[in-house]
Parts: structure tokens; C-alpha cells; sequence
């Protein structure tokens, strides 16, 4: 099994990977839903620019779980999350994020199309995503970088 596999069991409730907010994590990483590859969008009017996260490649394949990966944390950061990104991609405790705040970061399109997938209500996945993407980022960021092919295939 490899890496993304395990991070995925270890980061949902009962390990379950069946379960509607494993789909909605999965899409979030391996489903394009940022566009693949592509810069983080700018910060809001009136936001300053945050804080890159640490060790992200600069050009990851489009569509694998690097890209992916890497799209959702620059979507993460750029809309206003970055202290709690960082921390879940560093050595240390991972910082809670707020339903509410996870969710102004993804937008109401990701939110939207999550929860046509999964069958959730928004504020349902909000809660569940918020318990898993700390937990799960911290497992695919091993020693506060992303993963290589090569450790994702372990």
C-alpha cells in the first residue's frame, strides 16, 4: 500500500476509505478541482499575501498527488490558512482550522461540488474536513517537505 493510501487511513475516521469524506478528500487531491499544476490564485482585496509554504516543488506533476497536494495547499494558504498549513506541514502540533475558515478558503464552488459529490451537507463536510486535512497533510509532508514519487510508492 503506498503512502497516500496510509495517510488516507490513518487521517479518516475508522480508516474507512469507503466513507463520503474520504471521497471528498480524495477529489480535493486527485480530482483537478484547482486546476492542476497552477499558481495560487491571488489573495482577497485587502488580504496581505501569506507566508509561502515551506518545500513545495515548483512545478509538480499536474493531476498526480503531488500536484494536487501542492494545489490544495497553495489554495489553503492563499485564503488565509497559512499559519495552520505551515504548521500541519512542520514538525510540531498541527494547528486546528475552523469550519468556517476552511471553508471561505475553498470557495463556494469546491464547496458546492464536495458536496454534490458526497451527498454532505457543506457544513457537515466542513466539519469532517476540518478534523481530516490536518492529520492527513501531516502524514503526506513527511520531515516538512512534500513527498517524492518514490515515498508515495512506499
Amino acid at each position: 500500500m503506498g503512502a497516500f493510501d496510509d495517510a488516507m487511513k490513518n487521517a479518516v475516521p475508522g480508516g474507512n476509505l469507503a466513507t463520503p469524506i474520504a471521497v471528498a478528500v480524495g477529489a480535493l487531491i486527485l480530482g483537478k478541482m484547482f486546476g492542476g499544476g497552477s499558481a495560487p490564485p491571488a489573495p482577497a482585496p485587502g488580504r496581505v499575501a501569506p507566508p509561502p509554504a515551506p518545500s513545495l516543488p515548483a512545478n509538480p506533476p499536474a493531476g498526480s498527488v503531488m500536484g494536487g497536494l501542492s494545489d490544495l495547499i497553495g489554495k489553503l494558504t492563499a485564503g488565509g490558512a497559512a499559519p495552520q498549513v505551515n504548521s500541519w506541514i512542520g514538525p510540531g502540533t498541527n494547528q486546528p482550522i475552523q469550519p468556517g475558515q476552511l471553508g471561505s478558503a475553498l470557495g463556494q464552488n469546491t464547496l458546492n461540488e464536495l458536496s454534490q459529490r458526497t451527498g454532505m451537507s457543506q457544513q457537515e463536510l466542513l466539519n469532517q474536513l476540518a478534523a481530516v486535512l490536518p492529520q492527513l497533510i501531516n502524514h503526506l509532508t513527511p520531515n516538512g517537505r512534500m513527498p517524492t514519487l518514490a515515498d508515495l510508492e512506499k
